[in-house]
């Protein structure tokens, strides 16, 4: 295996890849029928990796990192190894679903959201097949039961949206009992899809202003936010020493 082209962000790396190529490493894990995961990473979740050490590790094993964020390419561009393109998690899963003659397990989300997150991914994606879906509100104790349901399903893909670091976390814990599998994190992603929550408007996305959107629309998440500007600091100090 060739080595892989990276950006080293605050003790994370970041594979520098665009949505294609992203893409196409997702398929490869899907075709090698292995177990692989993939982080989709931002900002945020850069700051945590910066106070947790078992989260940077779980980080750094990942499969693939991609630059889910503005932020995170930002931090490409100044340290020196600038990303292609942003590669929103979102959307790399939707493309994904275009392709794919796999099967996707949907795990997360309020009671519900993942079945409607699933159906109207599969009504837009006619390829795509759907093994389950289940909520992400569970116990530690129910876990193995989980667990075996999703190895039984015989999914292909596991989209694991129970926010970071849960569901890193989570797929470094059960990813060998899973089977060969490539599981994915996509935080908040199903509650775009079932349309409990919306998008901000593409123009917003091009501008790199989506978290501003999301921050007018959902004025409780203002306390992540505010991991932001000691992201931002934290970078620039890394690209000066």
């Amino acid at each position: 295996m060739t080595e892989r082209a990276r950006v080293d962000i605050l003790g994370c790396g970041v594979d520098l890849v665009d949505t294609a190529e992203a893409l196409n490493r997702i398929v490869t894990f899907i075709r090698d029928d292995r177990p692989a995961y993939v982080v989709t990473f931002g900002a945020e979740m850069a700051v945590r990796a910066c106070h947790d050490a078992g989260y940077r590790t779980v980080v750094n094993a990942a499969d693939l990192v991609v630059a889910d964020t503005v932020g995170i390419v930002w931090a490409s561009r100044v340290l020196g190894l600038p990303q292609r393109e942003r590669v929103a998690g979102i959307e790399l899963v939707e493309r994904m679903c275009e392709i794919t003659s796999g099967s996707v397990y949907f795990l997360g989300g309020a009671a519900g959201v993942a079945a409607a997150a699933a159906a109207a991914l599969a009504t837009r994606h006619p390829r795509l097949h759907v093994a389950g879906s289940r909520h992400g509100y569970f116990s530690k104790e129910e876990e193995p039961a989980i667990v075996d349901e999703i190895r039984a399903s015989g999914a292909s893909v596991v989209l694991v949206a129970l926010g970071f670091p849960r569901q890193e976390f989570w797929i470094r814990d059960n990813l060998k009992a899973l089977g060969p599998v490539t599981c994915i994190g996509v935080g908040g992603a199903f509650d775009v899809w079932a349309g409990k929550t919306k998008r901000a408007p593409e123009s917003w996305r091009r501008a790199g202003m989506e978290w501003l959107y999301r921050l007018i629309a959902e004025p409780r998440r203002l306390g992540r936010q505010l991991a932001l500007p000691e992201f931002a600091v934290r970078v620039l100090i890394q690209a000066a020493f």
